[in-house]
């Protein structure tokens, strides 16, 4: 009990300190919150009573004793330095700076005003012959720069503290130019705070930079548990990419959020800034680099030719269209039947242009690809020169959902297309095709697949104009993508959505895929079906466990200690494959790129897809899904007897699932369903 006395009588004797100290916070908060003119003026009255107590202060501390007296002279001396410094101080800006944001620019617009002060100070007692010491200005100065200026830095310290324990405590992996950078930037915000840099450098490691201790990679799970991180903040844009993937990999399964500032490439270029902090990479997610394009298959058929891209406002078709302006064709012509995102794309584009300095004439056209008036119009008008179809309904449950619809402008828009494009002389017309088109089991791959077949029979007929086709696998970020959708859900607390534990799919970032696509119809001659190298399939799992751990979350399974988020596994949707393929079958030959092969495939003679093509022009019009279904399961090769079984319409009808409604459509060519792309082999 005795023990306790000394703490308890501490207790009290602390408790008035910590009531005075209570008061002046609170007070300096409710100055802080007072209009600023309001602030200025006290501010200003402050001052200049900091101004007469420093003339106080100096000649008390000169004379060692405050009992002394002053004179009528030595009254209007303080009185005119009083009036004077006042405007001094609003001349020099004193008051236009905000405290707690002040810089070093104004810390020394104090001194100045101080130092001014001052000499008016001894001009006063000098003419007037004061009866003060000759070293009290020196005293003043001194004081004064202490009141006045240690004020404010008290203040923007106070503040500055208050900030920091709101922000989120972050680790700044890079301890080179880009960190240091970063760490200012983070200084004059209130959302991070950094407590430590982390660098593999082994010379910068255990020193300090601008305050800041340099650890070692190794201590990173050590840091987070001592500071709390919530975030690492990657400031490393010139680390090759191998190491970066190193990096990035090491990062996985810690329980905080990475981030990162943009690549070396755009700080150079001056189109992005180091303090621009973003999620990973989208390419970064896949642990592949991608391969760097080659210019001169990138402008061949762009630099100086009237280009159009169908569907410019799409994932594809937008990033399609941000490459070629770079390539520097003469027009670019963007295509799309909505006039929201056509004017997203032709702002953005005309921008991107302004800053890259390059005069391209951008023209956005609303139109359907489904209209081959309009097309073949736009085509001879403008003398198109090379046409990029990406214009087409990719989303497989939504055609699923809407059959007529889906193959309607797969099929028509792209045959429409390729017509008009034929009949106004464009040299070369490119489809963007995907793997789902690979062995279909959903109505969305048999029509691009049908829309390839349409392209290989019009190669065929030695028209002027070349037709090829790129088929590559998911993008990532495209509009429908996982990844978007998993952030989402991230971000909103979970759970994460999969089909399917064992569900994998191709991947590519929108940038490299749209290179390909750009550097692949440079290399056609007609009818070729170029694939993309997609590298290995990745598990859609495993990225959604990547995605996870990387935003700094952990999963049930997992054994850290954090916020959890769940996995939930949904089951395949309507139509949808556990693997894709790219390859119809094994004739496939290298084109010079590494990542651009060209394969040999089976295909129908042009009258014969003809005929298809006027069957299902019939069967759209009639909005006969299955007999749509039926001419498809004719002409695309490994389709099968795939059933209308989740078409809006068609279910709100009742038409779905009785015998006598599904169609018994054979063809007299559907016996001879496919011929090898060399008829005299066959």
């Amino acid at each position: 009990m005795g023990g306790d006395l000394p703490n308890r009588l501490a207790k009290y004797a602390l408790t008035p300190l910590a009531v005075i100290a209570g008061s002046l916070r609170d007070a300096l908060e409710k100055l802080i919150e007072l209009p600023r003119n309001i602030k200025q003026t006290f501010l200003l009255l402050m001052d200049m009573v900091f101004v007469a107590g420093a003339m106080w202060g100096a000649v008390a501390l000169r004379l060692g004793d405050t009992n002394f007296h002053l004179g009528t002279v030595e009254v209007f001396c303080a009185a005119f330095t009083v009036l004077f410094s006042a405007i001094i101080f609003l001349r020099l800006g004193l008051y236009r700076a905000v405290i707690r944001f002040m810089g070093q620019q104004a810390i020394w617009a104090v001194i100045t005003a101080v130092s001014y002060s001052t000499l008016l100070l001894g001009a006063f007692i000098f003419f007037a012959q004061a009866d003060v010491p000759r070293s009290m200005p020196f005293y003043y100065w001194a004081i004064s720069l202490l009141l006045i200026g240690g004020t404010r830095l008290s203040v923007r310290a106070y503040y500055q503290a208050k900030l920091r324990s709101m922000s989120e405590k972050v680790i700044i992996y890079g301890a080179g130019e880009s960190g240091r950078q970063l760490l200012t930037a983070l200084h004059h915000g209130d959302q991070y705070r950094a407590v430590v840099f982390v660098d593999d450098d082994p010379t910068l490691q255990h020193s300090v930079i601008n305050g800041l201790q340099v650890a070692r990679a190794m201590d990173i799970g050590r840091l987070i548990l001592e500071h709390d991180i919530t975030q690492i903040l990657l400031a490393i844009p010139s680390a090759l990419p191998e190491r970066r993937k190193e990096i990035i990999n090491s990062l996985v399964g810690l329980p905080v959020y990475v981030r990162t500032v943009r690549k070396i490439n755009e700080l150079v270029s001056g189109l992005a800034s180091v303090t621009q902090i973003q999620d990973i990479e989208l390419d970064e997610l896949l642990g592949r680099e991608p391969v760097p394009p080659h210019p001169e298959l990138m402008d061949r058929c762009i630099t100086d030719k009237v280009v159009m891209v169908t569907g410019a406002g799409g994932s594809i078709g937008s990033e399609l269209c941000r490459q070629i302006l770079r390539s520097n064709p003469r027009e670019l012509l963007l295509l799309d039947s909505s006039e929201y995102v056509l004017y997203n794309i032709e702002r953005e584009l005309k921008d991107l242009a302004q800053k890259l300095e390059i005069s391209v004439e951008v023209i956005a056209l609303l139109g359907s690809v489904q209209d081959q008036r309009r097309l073949e119009s736009v085509y001879k008008t403008f003398t198109v020169q090379t046409v990029y179809h990406a214009a087409a309904y990719k989303h497989v449950p939504m055609v699923e959902y809407n059959v007529a619809e889906g193959v309607a402008n797969n099929v028509f828009g792209t045959w429409f297309a390729a017509e008009a494009a034929r009949k106004a002389g464009v040299e070369t017309f490119v489809l963007v095709s995907t793997d789902k088109a690979v062995r279909p089991t959903n109505i969305m791959g048999a029509s691009k697949r049908f829309a390839e077949m349409i392209l290989q029979g019009m190669a065929k007929q030695n028209y002027a104009t070349r037709f090829c086709m790129v088929r590559f696998g998911n993008v990532l970020g495209s509009s429908g993508s996982v990844v978007p959708l998993f952030r989402e859900q991230i971000n909103s607390g979970g759970p994460v959505t999969v089909t399917h534990p064992d569900v994998s799919r191709y991947f590519m970032s929108i940038a490299e895929a749209a290179q390909l696509v750009l550097q692949a119809s440079a290399m056609g001659t007609g009818g070729d079906v170029f694939v993309l190298n997609m590298g290995e399939p990745v598990r859609i799992v495993d990225l959604a466990r990547r995605m996870i751990r990387l935003s700094g979350y952990e999963m049930d399974h997992d054994s850290h200690i954090g916020e959890h988020i769940e996995i939930q596994f949904t089951g395949l949707r309507p139509g949808e494959k556990l693997h894709e393929e790219l390859l119809l079958g094994t004739n496939v030959e290298g084109t010079g790129h590494p990542m651009i092969m060209r394969a040999e495939e089976e295909y129908l003679p042009y009258e014969q897809m003809h005929d298809h093509l006027m069957d299902l022009l019939n069967y759209c019009d009639q909005m006969d899904c299955a007999n749509i279904t039926s001419v498809l399961n004719a002409a695309v090769s490994g389709f099968g007897d795939h059933q209308v079984r989740y078409d809006h319409v068609w279910k709100k009808q009742g038409k779905i699932g009785k015998p006598s409604e599904v169609a018994t459509f054979t063809p007299a060519a559907a016996s001879s369903n496919v011929q090898v792309l060399f008829p005299d082999k066959a």
